[in-house]
This record gives C-alpha cells, structure tokens and sequence, in this order.
C-alpha cells in the first residue's frame, strides 16, 4: 500500500517530466479525461482508466525498487545515534557531542562506548562491534599502524581503549553517506540510462509526429463513408482523439521508459545486498564493462594466511642465529607473515638500544637497527639488492633455496645482517606457505568466457608470482608490485581502451583505487582507500570483486533485455490496432488482421490494458535481474534476441487476445 501512495504521489508533472516517455502518457491521460467529460461513453472511460493506471504502474515500478533502499535506509538510521565524545585536548580530556567533532580531533573511545564518528585508530587495539554497518555479528579487530584502522561512526567498541582521528565532518559521516545512497536521494542518472533516455524521447517524438498525421488520414478517409466503424469514429471527434492517445501510447518504448529507472535502482540494490556500497551507479555500470582485473594474490586467489612454515638456514650459520635474527627482524613487521615469523621463531630476545625499520610496500623489508650490526628480512629481491649495496653477495645456495621455494609456490624471505667494517652476508631463507582457494580457476575460467583479462598482483617475487598464477590460471601477474607498479599498470591498461576493476585497502593502494574505473575499498581499510575508491565493501572480502562484476554485467544485459522486449511489443501492437481501427476504411489491410479482433474498439482496448498489464508483469523481472551466465557477447546477444526479442513479438498477440476475448462481453464495448 505504501509503494502505491507513493506511486500516487509522484504523478506530480513537476516529478514526472524528467522521465519523457511516461510524462507523454500522463499528458495524454489527461487530454482523453476532458474528452470523456465531454463526450461520455463506456469505450472512452475505459480507455482513460487504463491510461492513467500505466502512468500509476511505471511510477509503481519506480516506487517498489526506492521502497527496499528506504527499508534499508531506516535500519541505518536506527542505528545512528546521538553519542557524546571524548575529545583529547592538551593533557586532558573534554566530553563533547558527536556533531561538534571536527576532521583531525582525537578522541579516546572504551570498551562498551560507542564510536563517535569516522576516522583512523592511531592508538590502541580493540574489538568492534560493526553489526549496525554490516550485519555481521562477529566482531572484527582495529588497529594503528595498519590496513585495519578506519572504524566507523556508530560501531560500539567491545574491548580495550583506541584513540581515533575523527577524519569526516558531522553530516558526511560514512553511514550519512550509506543512508543517502541506499534511499536514492543522491542517484543520478548513468551515463548509458542518459542516453537511452535520449534515444526513448526521440523515439517518442517520431510516434508522436507520425500519430499526428493519422487523423488527417483518417478524416480523408472517412469523407463519404460511414464515419463510425464499430464504436470507433474516423472523424475529428472526441473519440478520435482517444484513439490517437490510445494508438500513441502503445507505439511508443512505454515498457522500458516505466522500468528503467528501477532497473538502475535495483541494480544498486543487489549490490548493498551484498554488503557492497556503490557511491555511483556510473560505478556499477562500468563494473558490467570491465575488461581488465586486477587481483591481489594474498587473499584473493590464495587463503591469505602465509604462514612461516621453515627456516633454512645458510652456510655458516646456526639454526639458533637464524632464528634470532628472523624474530628481531620481524618484531617491527606488523603483517601476519611477520607475526607468524615471530612465534616460529619464538625467541625471547631483548634487543637493547634497538631502532627498528617497519615493514612498508616500498621497502618490502623490515629490520633492525643495533648498536654492532643491522638486521634486515624481507623479499629475496630487496634483502639480496640490501646486502649487495653494503658490500656483500649471495652464495648460489641461498639463490637455489629461494628459486626451490619460489617454483613450488611458496613465499622465500631472506635475512641478511651487516656488521660495520665488514661486508653484509645472508643468514638464510625463511619458507613462507601459501594456498589457492578451491574453484579459483573455474572461476577464472567463467571471467575468460566473459572476455575479462585477469591479472594477479603480489609483492612476491616472479617465480612464486609464475607458479602461483598458473595453479589458479589467471591470464597474468605482475610480481614484486609497488604502489607505482600498480599505478602504472592501470594506466597502460586504461590507455588500450580497457576498463580496469581492483581492490584494495591500504593507504599506498589509495592512488590506484582512484584510478581504476572500478574501485573496489574494504571496509576494514584505512580510510584514505574508502576516499579513493567508488566502492565500499562492508565485508572486506576481496573476491568479492568477481561478483561485483557479474553484478554490473546483469545490470546491463537486464536493461538491454528489458528494451529488446519493449520494441518488439510495440512492432506486435502495431498489428493489433491500425489494422483493426481502418480495415474497414481500407480492405486490404484486412490481411494484417492477425488477431480478428471482435471490433475496432475492443483491439484499442485490449492493446491500452495490455500496455498497462505488461509493464506490472516485468517489474519482478526488472528487481531480480535477467539471470546471468557467463558467455561472450555473441551468445548473449543471441539469446537476448531469441528470449526477449521472439518473446515481445508474441507475448502482445497472446495477451491482447485474451483481453479481446474478455472484452467483447463488456456492455457499450463491442
């Protein structure tokens, strides 16, 4: 009932003009209302009913795909709420409301408070409650210092004390943001939408054009005859006008013009579903574009979970000193290899006077810094290009271990030490584990049929990056990846004509996200990468990429689906009223008569209901989606036709039929 009042409520003429084509059946529904007031019959109301239900059916289609935003809307909004801060000031604290926070205030949050506002963990680890964001329960952790420390506003902190750098002003909070956007207050139409928007007007004015010159035709050709066939007047009367309104609105793209803005809304839908937040529905489209993927290998093509499994120690060094110096390396290595490296190692090393050198993607080493010798551990290539530049070199055994461990699939990482006076030297490789995720390489098979070009980004060096890549049969992979490498791969791709999609969601993935036509931030991300991207998603699941894309495709072949049948309808109730209104006037067009209508005025009716009826049967197709199956465009096209285009041209000689059948039993009809 209330996606109906609301259908009511936006037969405003002021609303509806921004849709052309039903804006031109509101226009005409009214013009036939004057001429059934006027010229009151049976024939006339019906046809006017039926009218006005279309315009009230296509804002209906509209009204059904808002109604699941602004459900969605009003359970973020519950979950909003007025909370008081902690604001740093100096040496103190001072308690504020949420709104008066401002972009680069800290604020201290506890356990079982709530976090006043977006920003970044520069303090502190702790548990998160972000069900009132995402819908899943389980509690996620963030932390300072790394890829996991944007939190949201509204998200209640379960354990421990973290301070945040409040990062977004009042009003323009993430969830502000997710409000707006799943209740479409700021949807705009796409690009392509705009355009089909365009070619739908221009159709409308050819029919309108070509309609007007009907009834000159049809006062010509009734000069002399009997001027009224069956109920339906030939002349320049108030029922000729009816049926020229009739005639327009079943000629012209009515179907798609009624459903496609909720074919963009639900589109967006499906999405937010999915716990995926498009910023744009341009975002989504370009998705169902894509042609280039770019994938991280580390949880993405393999489980994620690197583990140090082995250390193997060089020639001249003890498994107890390579051991030392991995845990002292790996202290400042925030990663869960470096973790892992830690409790393998699991020395209880007390480093005095120590500087250590965190992890960071430029670098790809982490090390330390001691008073008679420095320590560094980190990809083969980095470490070795470390101990070259400081005297040193490699044996040919160390450059076997990590070729062995790389071709196997596995993740080698050197450690090196200099002691100054003294050339550097390698202390042996540390074997890192890693595994592809079931199904991976049907799934890039689906991709490959769809005519996408998959990519695999790692950090890891080329012979584990080849092995890895051809175990989950990706088409490519860049290895040893900075943030520049990243960048500039996108561009290369971008400058071919391709269409790039990738995830990330660190703040040296922020540039790359930007560029990418699809941009794909996890939520657990800092907030740098959520700016940058055009995606959110609330799960952090980078696979999730893959059903984005599939996502976006649906939208586009349900658009073009949608409007394949759209056309054919209107080519098939071509056949179902001219021939009917001037077979008499006219013998010969008595052999398009297909459908033998019972009258004149009966075909005008049963194609007027029939337009209206069509358009409420397709609106659950236009919410769900044409079902998607990966293929290439030749089939697709193929099917669409055989489907949608075969299906619109039968489906109007089948339903209007019907309709005449049930019709010619209406008294003043026939």
């Amino acid at each position: 009932m209330n996606h109906l009042l609301y259908a009511l409520r936006k037969l405003n003429p002021f609303v509806l003009w921004r849709s052309p084509v039903t804006f031109v059946v509101e226009v005409g529904s009214a013009f036939t209302t004057v001429l059934a007031v006027l010229r009151p019959s049976v024939f006339a109301w019906a046809v006017t009913i039926w009218l006005w239900l279309t315009v009230v059916f296509a804002n209906l289609a509209e009204a059904v795909a808002e109604g699941r935003g602004k459900a969605q809307a009003d359970s973020l909004r519950r979950a909003r709420r007025d909370t008081t801060a902690r604001r740093l000031v100096g040496d103190g604290e001072e308690e504020v409301p949420a709104s008066a926070l401002r972009p680069g205030d800290t604020v201290v949050v506890e356990a079982g408070q709530i976090i006043p506002g977006d920003g970044d963990v520069v303090e502190g680890i702790a548990s998160v409650d972000e069900s009132a964001v995402t819908g899943e329960s389980a509690p996620v952790i963030r932390e300072s210092g790394g890829d996991r420390s944007a939190v949201t506003g509204g998200t209640r902190v379960l354990s421990d004390r973290i301070v945040v750098r409040i990062t977004q002003k009042p009003g323009e909070s993430f969830l502000d943001r997710m409000i707006a956007l799943v209740e479409g207050a700021n949807r705009q139409k796409t690009p392509n939408e705009i355009a089909l928007t365009i070619l739908l007007a221009s159709l409308t004015l050819v029919f309108l054009l070509a309609v007007a010159t009907v009834q000159p035709l049809a006062i010509y050709s009734a000069a002399g005859r009997p001027s009224t066939v069956d109920g339906v007047t030939l002349t320049a009367d108030g029922v000729t006008g009816i049926v020229l309104v009739s005639l327009l609105v079943c000629l012209i793209p009515t179907t798609i013009g009624a459903l496609l803005s909720a074919i963009g809304i639900a589109g967006m839908d499906r999405l937010v579903r999915r716990n995926v937040l498009a910023m744009s529905g341009r975002a989504v489209e370009a998705a169902g574009d894509v042609d280039t993927l770019l994938l991280d290998k580390t949880g993405t093509i393999t489980l994620g979970n690197r583990q140090a499994s082995d250390l193997l120690p060089a020639a001249g060094t003890t498994a107890a000193e390579l051991a030392e110096a991995a845990h002292l390396s790996s202290l400042a290595d925030d990663t869960p290899e470096g973790r892992s490296i830690v409790t393998l190692a699991s020395r209880d090393t007390a480093a005095v006077d120590a500087t250590y050198v965190p992890f960071s993607a430029q670098t790809r080493m982490s090390g330390v810094d001691l008073p008679r010798r420095s320590i560094r551990k980190g990809a083969a290539s980095a470490v070795l290009k470390w101990v070259h530049d400081n005297g040193g070199s490699t044996s040919e055994a160390v450059r076997s271990t990590v070729d062995t461990i790389a071709t196997h699939g596995g993740t080698p990482l050197v450690v090196a030490e200099h002691v100054p006076g003294g050339p550097a030297r390698t202390l042996g490789v540390i074997h890192l584990k890693d595994v592809v995720k079931p199904g991976m390489r049907e799934r890039f098979d689906a991709l490959r049929r769809m005519g996408i070009r998959t990519v695999m980004i790692t950090g890891d060096n080329p012979l584990t990056a080849r092995a890895i890549a051809a175990e989950a049969g990706v088409d490519d992979f860049l290895a040893e990846a900075t943030p520049e490498d990243k960048l500039a791969l996108i561009r290369k791709e971008q400058e071919g004509g391709r269409l790039v999609a990738m995830t990330g969601d660190g703040t040296n993935d922020a540039p790359a996200l930007a560029q990418a036509d699809v941009g794909v931030a996890m939520n657990s991300g800092t907030s740098a990468a959520k700016e940058a991207g055009n995606m959110v998603d609330l799960d952090s699941d980078p696979t999730k990429l893959i059903e984005i894309v599939a996502i976006g495709k649906q939208l586009l072949i349900t658009r073009g689906a949608l409007t394949t049948f759209s056309v054919a309808n209107d080519i098939a109730k071509y056949f179902a009223i001219i021939p009917a209104i001037f077979a008499a006037v006219y013998p010969g067009l008595d052999a398009l008569n297909v459908m033998r209508l019972a009258s004149p005025a009966s075909a005008v009716l049963s194609a007027v209901a029939f337009n209206a009826l069509v358009i409420v049967a397709l609106i659950p197709l236009a919410l769900r989606g044409v079902r998607y199956s990966p293929g290439d465009a030749a089939s697709l096209l193929r099917r669409n036709l055989l489907v949608f285009g075969l299906g619109g041209l039968v489906a109007p000689f089948v339903g209007i039929k019907l309709i005449d059948l049930v019709v010619q039993f209406v008294p003043g009809i026939v």
